[in-house]
């Protein structure tokens, strides 16, 4: 069994000797976005990247293919007020993932969507690791410097186009120096909040950190436990609300999630990780400008708990940084990579004003799609789905609402959102509503950005937070609330004993993955 520093220099390594050959060729060094796995080779593959979709404490990584530079047959859109209507590839520009696998499809789409059809989703059946790739999508429009969002009342013009300048900004896909000036400015937001002295874990594991592990509902860890805190947002509060979430991009396929969700008039909130948004610069802006919410997922999407005070703020604040230069404006919310966040984590968070969101754990656990597995190569499209169903079972059981979580990295997992899980969703009985996160939490949409926000960003999960409840509030102080039954999921511990019996459950079940 390989430790996880021998994965991560084992993936580092073929990396490298991927850069060279696509350079000793003339063409672009792609960028890398997998941090733990082993190398897996695709069919049909064209220039190999790595790649990483995880929920909690489980990580694996695949290799994906490369884009192929075809075009998406796709209806043009109406171009709204300040847009361009013209067709511009979404293929990679130099040296960004080419995050591509292919797909699934469902039984409530219509034949005219399937293979072929508008959103070319092939089979369920024939949904597997190994598929060939699917054309690239195309941005149908896009969007002039100066253009403003309608929904966002007071929102900036867009700024000048992006061009990305490699001297601006830290090394795509690995975790940024801390020694810049702009981590020493952001650093000072934490001056005046309580940050817990809690020691970094291993690797943000509980296997490759089982003292940490047993300590886990002292540090509010929930990779390992699923712990919370009060100001966590974890939970739509109306029952049968779907939380609409996608993390890891934006990537070349996400322009054809966009246009499903146009087609069926639906909103999403987009966890972006800061290499992708400098990479593709024209999604974000396409995914903003649509009224979709965006949210910080780091730059790197390394786990947080494993890193020093100042590598967090490192990640949270280029990512913001990126966010801010491509679209104008400053997310007020972030996302944790694989969830993985305690007490010291959401406290400098919360002090860079981000208040952190993770996705649902309901009674049958967390509502995690697992459309990661199927690149993965642990389950097919089919089996992904099975797993799904039970996740649609449980929502019945809650009295709230619940996030669920997707991926639009890669081609294979936005195609079972666009021709699977999403349809199955919308067509359930009783029906689901299904929303952005922001829209579930009866938020305005100028309190999702710093440079719309006229109030101070204060908790919006009083009546959304859930899961097991630690002992730290929003900036790390205690938060005697945090233990009400009120904040309480069904997952919540009779006592701190069954919780360590579920950490070392936790801990054998990710050796087993790992």
């Amino acid at each position: 069994m390989f430790t996880l520093p021998a994965l991560s220099a084992l993936l580092a390594a073929t990396l490298s000797l991927e850069l060279l050959s696509v350079n000793a060729h003339g063409g672009h060094a792609p960028h890398h976005h997998a941090h733990r796995g082993l190398a897996h080779e695709h069919r049909r593959q064209v220039a190999p990247v790595g790649a990483v979709a995880s929920s909690g404490s489980v990580f694996q990584a695949v290799i994906v293919s490369a884009a192929s530079s075809a075009s998406f047959a796709s209806a043009t859109s109406a171009a709204p007020a300040g847009a361009a209507s013209v067709a511009t590839s979404a293929a990679p520009p130099a040296g960004s993932v080419a995050a591509t696998t292919s797909a699934t499809a469902s039984s409530a789409v219509s034949s005219a969507d399937i293979g072929t059809g508008v959103y070319d989703v092939p089979p369920l059946a024939s949904i597997t690791m190994g598929m060939p790739v699917g054309p690239v999508p195309s941005l149908s429009t896009t969007y002039t410097p100066g253009a403003s969002p309608t929904y966002l009342s007071g929102a900036p013009p867009l700024p000048t186009a992006f061009v990305f300048n490699s001297a601006d900004w830290p090394a795509l896909d690995v975790i940024p120096p801390t020694d810049s000036d702009e981590v020493a400015e952001w650093m000072k937001e934490l001056d005046g909040h309580d940050i817990p002295d809690i020691t970094p874990t291993q690797d943000g594991s509980c296997a490759g950190d089982p003292a940490a592990a047993a300590q886990a509902q002292e540090r509010g860890w929930w990779t390992c436990g699923g712990w919370t805190s009060g100001n966590d947002i974890v939970a739509c509060p109306d029952k049968m609300t779907w939380g609409v979430s996608f993390d890891d991009g934006p990537a070349p396929y996400s322009e054809k999630l966009l246009k499903y969700l146009e087609d069926k008039n639906l909103s999403a909130t987009f966890f972006v990780v800061g290499s992708r948004v400098v990479s593709y610069p024209d999604i974000l802006i396409a995914e903003y400008m649509a009224g979709h919410e965006l949210s910080v997922h780091t730059w790197s999407h390394h786990p947080l708990t494993a890193m020093t005070n100042e590598q967090i703020v490192a990640e949270l604040g280029w990512t913001r940084k990126a966010i801010q230069t491509v679209v104008g404006v400053t997310p007020t919310t972030m996302r944790a990579p694989f969830g993985d966040i305690d007490n010291r984590v959401r406290a400098i968070s919360n002090a860079m004003g981000l208040q952190p969101i993770i996705w649902t754990t309901g009674p049958g656990g967390p509502f995690d799609t697992n459309d990661w597995h199927v690149p993965a190569g642990t389950v097919t499209g089919e089996q992904q789905f099975e797993i799904f169903q039970g996740l649609l079972g449980n929502a019945t059981l809650m009295d709230t609402g619940f996030i669920v979580l997707e991926h639009d990295l890669y081609e294979i997992t936005v195609d079972l959102a666009v021709g699977y899980t999403l349809n199955a969703a919308l067509s359930h009985e009783p029906p689901f509503k299904l929303e952005s996160i922001g829209k579930c939490l009866s938020m305005p949409p100028t309190a999702l950005y710093v440079e719309t926000n006229t109030k101070t960003n204060t908790s919006a999960s009083s009546a959304s937070s859930g899961g097991q409840s630690s002992s730290a509030a929003a900036d790390g102080s205690p938060d005697d609330s945090s233990e009400s039954s009120a904040n309480a999921s069904p997952r919540v511990m009779a006592s701190s004993a069954l919780a360590g019996v579920v950490a070392v459950v936790a801990v054998v079940l990710s050796s087993l993955m790992l």
